[in-house]
């Protein structure tokens, strides 16, 4: 395998505006290739917008979903990588030819569709179905997966995708700045980002938190280190309906170490090369030859009902009481 160079990005969708939000990812895409960048990710339902979801009927919900492969959005992501000669990844809602609702994240080069990937644990809009499979695919030789979010929360899935061959997994989010059960969680007050050019360091102070990217750390580098892969990490920037996300969008090694991330208050993107001698370098490489599956094979696999809540989907900034449950 040769080098590689991803691009991942942030910036502030329109809840809705598949045009507007489609311009953007065209402007960040023509910018990352300008940069010598092989792909550019965005963030979940980039195309759509996200948090405003859980608002929509199932009819409201059918008419911003579209086909994947055949619908507008991905056509129009495969003349971006078509005009720049860059592989993109973005997100939206999706309806199959039975009119059920996926959330798919998708992978699209210059000749169209090279993977499709549904999220396995939905919770914005109940009408949405789940995923029932990890994906792995090739660019450029690289084998790489995709876990949207929550899934990445459930570290099985991590391990899942990485033990079918995934070198790099891409894992687009719409998080940060939520409530939870965890300290010093919450929301993060939009005054704050109408300020953010008179006032960046109260802004950047809760961004960085516990509400924010101190939170992220505690977690997401481990998926990279324990794995021995690259993450790709994207994530919004700005309002999302009502709730403010902060961005952070950020590459990590298999040594679990950040090497680039997004850090203005505004759409961005960052880049970084990555090398396949880090892959059997680090010390996810040696773990997975380690394991001893023998100890574990029946606890792992053994009969469990799955259960989701997210509390914010009940809380408001307006009406911010509460229990909390898991963190999203």
């Amino acid at each position: 395998m040769e080098p590689l160079r991803i691009a991942t990005a942030q910036f502030e969708h329109r809840n809705g505006d598949k045009d507007y939000n489609l311009s953007i990812i065209r402007q960040l895409a023509a910018q990352a290739a300008q940069q010598g960048a092989d792909v550019i990710a965005f963030h979940e339902c980039s195309i759509t917008g996200y948090t405003h979801a859980r608002h929509l009927s199932r009819e409201q919900m059918l008419e911003l979903a579209e086909p994947v492969p055949d619908g507008d959005s991905v056509r129009a992501l495969t003349e971006i990588a078509r005009e720049h000669q860059i592989v993109v990844l973005a997100g939206l809602f999706e309806k199959d030819d039975q009119n059920r609702l996926y959330k798919p994240y998708v992978c699209v080069d210059e000749n169209g569709l090279v993977a499709k990937y549904r999220k396995l644990h939905p919770f914005i809009n109940p009408h949405l179905l789940p995923g029932d499979q990890y994906v792995v695919f090739e660019i450029k030789g690289w084998k790489c997966g995709i876990l949207i979010c929550y899934d990445n929360n459930i570290i099985e899935n991590v391990r899942a995708t990485t033990l079918l061959g995934a070198d790099i997994i891409f894992m687009p989010h719409v998080t940060m700045g939520t409530p939870s059960t965890r300290p010093g969680a919450g929301f993060v007050d939009p005054v704050l980002w109408e300020n953010r050019e008179q006032d960046p360091t109260s802004l950047r102070l809760e961004f960085d938190g516990m509400k924010g990217r101190a939170w992220l750390m505690k977690w997401l580098p481990a998926r990279a280190y324990d794995n021995g892969i690259y993450v790709v990490f994207s994530n919004p920037i700005g309002m999302d309906d009502d709730q403010l996300k902060n961005g952070c969008s950020m590459i990590i090694d298999p040594f679990g170490d950040v090497l680039a991330e997004c850090r203005t208050l505004g759409n961005d993107l960052a880049m970084a090369v990555c090398t396949p001698e880090k892959l059997t370098l680090a010390g996810g490489y040696r773990y997975k030859l380690a394991r001893r599956p023998e100890l574990y094979r029946d606890i792992i696999g053994q009969e469990h009902q799955s259960e989701q809540k997210v509390v914010w989907l009940n809380t408001s900034l307006e009406n911010p009481s509460g229990g909390f449950l898991p963190e999203k």
